[in-house]
């Protein structure tokens, strides 16, 4: 990011919001608001590790954007006088304008508008908070960094469903993928490393999953569809599922409306609805190694799902030469990886148990026993965004 600008990344979920502060390329400061004994209490972290709870409190959560300069101020992270370059905003919306990034006006604040009512689950959170951006920093650009702009490259047989075409490109009905500024981290990083290779496949593993083939640096195909809700078995989230299945669902639970079902597929289910009691791996893990009879079957299932889709993946790109896990779990489980690499042999891959216990201090290493690579890589979505913006505000400022 040239020039040393001043920029302000939001990440808000729905029961917590994150802002990060970055100076050019550093980070100076992050703010976390969450839900604590009914009242929104605030963590400030600085670029030097330490973490401050403040005093002060908040109703809700949609109060917290008309205090952030406040409170940067009264931390002395901003200065007086001083104002943020640009505030950056991260959406996973379906539809094709937010398949691109965008610099946030009338007729972006109209296309959220639309989003919500497509994915009434995931946009309104963001929405709401770009349109607070919006009135309390005003003049200052907002700018929505598309997480799904990196799919873009897929192929139209990658893309589509089988429905009629016509109506698919009327009603933004496709398969547009997501976690797209981790697989852009991904990428940026192997390049400056010189160690990208032609056919990757790129599994982003956290609390939502997704798998990519890469081909030469471009997504030819991402696990994910019109919704984050597709692909591998999630946390909460169910991945693949028929659509006649799901109908069954909200008919079997009496739902009596798609707004209940959604909110089942994407918050009741995946590990968190096959154990019956939670969503954390690493407790998955642990109750399966005590006999825990649906943990067991749940850590199968999400194994089962990932071994496939990475199958799915190799076939796309006509074989594979190298393998990347990412996120929280892909990074920092070695058992998830031992598991899934198990059953890649046919791949040409095979994994080097020592090096895959070993602590990792390095943002990429190889934990491979052959010749083809199987990468840890610390995937940085914010350094993804900064990067994205700048080509933006290149033009802007």
């Amino acid at each position: 990011m040239s020039n040393k600008r001043l920029i302000l990344i939001t990440n808000p979920g729905s029961s917590s919001r994150k802002y990060a502060i970055y100076s050019g390329d550093e980070l100076v400061a992050s703010l976390h608001f969450e839900f604590e004994n009914k009242v929104v209490i605030c963590t400030v972290k600085t670029a030097d590790g330490s973490k401050k709870q403040l005093d002060i409190t908040f109703p809700d959560l949609s109060s917290t954007v008309s205090a952030i300069e406040d409170i940067l101020k009264t931390e002395h992270i901003l200065s007086d006088g001083q104002q943020f370059d640009a505030i950056l905003a991260r959406v996973a919306a379906p539809g094709d304008y937010f398949a691109a990034d965008h610099i946030v006006d009338e007729n972006c604040l109209k296309q959220l508008e639309i989003a919500k009512k497509r994915a009434p689950l995931h946009v309104p959170v963001v929405a709401g908070e770009i349109d607070q951006f919006v009135k309390t920093f005003k003049g200052i650009p907002v700018i929505t960094i598309s997480d799904s702009a990196f799919h873009a490259t897929k192929p139209a047989v990658a893309k589509y469903y089988a429905i009629d075409t016509d109506l698919a490109d009327k009603e933004n009905i496709k398969r547009y993928g997501y976690h797209g500024l981790s697989m852009g981290s991904i990428v940026e990083y192997m390049k400056d490393h010189e160690i990208l290779p032609e056919k990757l496949i790129v599994c982003h593993i956290g609390s939502g999953t997704s798998i990519t083939a890469i081909k030469d640096g471009l997504s030819i195909e991402n696990s994910m569809g019109y919704s984050p809700l597709e692909g591998a078995v999630m946390s909460t989230r169910t991945g693949n599922i028929d659509a006649a299945a799901a109908l069954a669902i909200k008919k079997n639970l009496n739902f009596t409306s798609d707004e209940e079902l959604e909110l089942y597929l994407n918050k009741k289910a995946g590990l968190f609805g096959l154990s019956g009691q939670t969503d954390d791996m690493r407790e998955i893990i642990d109750l399966k190694n005590q006999g825990d009879k649906r943990a067991n079957f749940a850590y199968d299932l999400y194994m089962y799902r990932l071994q496939t889709l990475i199958g799915h993946m190799s076939a796309a790109l006509g074989g594979v030469d190298a393998i990347v896990f990412t996120a929280t779990i892909g990074e920092r489980s070695a058992p998830v990886r031992s598991n899934v690499v198990e059953k890649l042999g046919y791949l040409g891959l095979a994994l080097d148990e020592d090096l895959n216990t070993s602590e990792l201090h390095e943002r990429h290493t190889n934990i491979a026993k052959g010749k083809k690579p199987i990468y840890v890589i610390r995937t940085d979505e914010f350094e993804e965004m900064l990067r994205r913006a700048s080509l933006l505000l290149d033009e802007l400022l």
